[in-house]
């Protein structure tokens, strides 16, 4: 896939994911919109990383929201009864999904939440 394709499709999994959780606003959005933008220095030095950006661009949202107090996606898939989100794995790597790291259970793919 072309550089312009990659970082759309990526775009387009992580907004999947925001919508369906309610956080597609346009402050989120903006916030997807930089992760997108801070990606395509590191594809421009990396092409053979494309398979990697959606993942990448996941985490960097994620980061992002946690670190302005917010908590995205959160688990709904487990039994936990405390507060926790799901996160990406692989951490680097191509097919990311969504995981639930407290019981041990992948939740869905990137761009397939629910």
């Amino acid at each position: 896939m072309n550089e312009p394709g990659v970082l759309l499709t990526a775009r387009a999994m992580v907004l999947h994911d925001l919508a369906v959780r309610g956080f597609d606003d346009a402050v989120m959005v903006s916030v997807l919109e930089d992760a997108v933008a801070g990606r395509q220095w590191w594809l421009d030095q990396w092409p053979d990383g494309a398979e990697h950006i959606a993942g990448l661009v996941a985490q960097d949202v994620q980061d992002r929201l946690v670190d302005s107090g917010v908590r995205w996606p959160r688990c709904t898939a487990c039994d936990d009864l405390h507060d926790h989100e799901l996160r990406i794995e692989p951490e680097l790597g191509p097919d990311p999904h969504w995981v639930c790291e407290r019981a041990g259970i992948s939740v869905a793919p990137l761009g397939h939440l629910t």
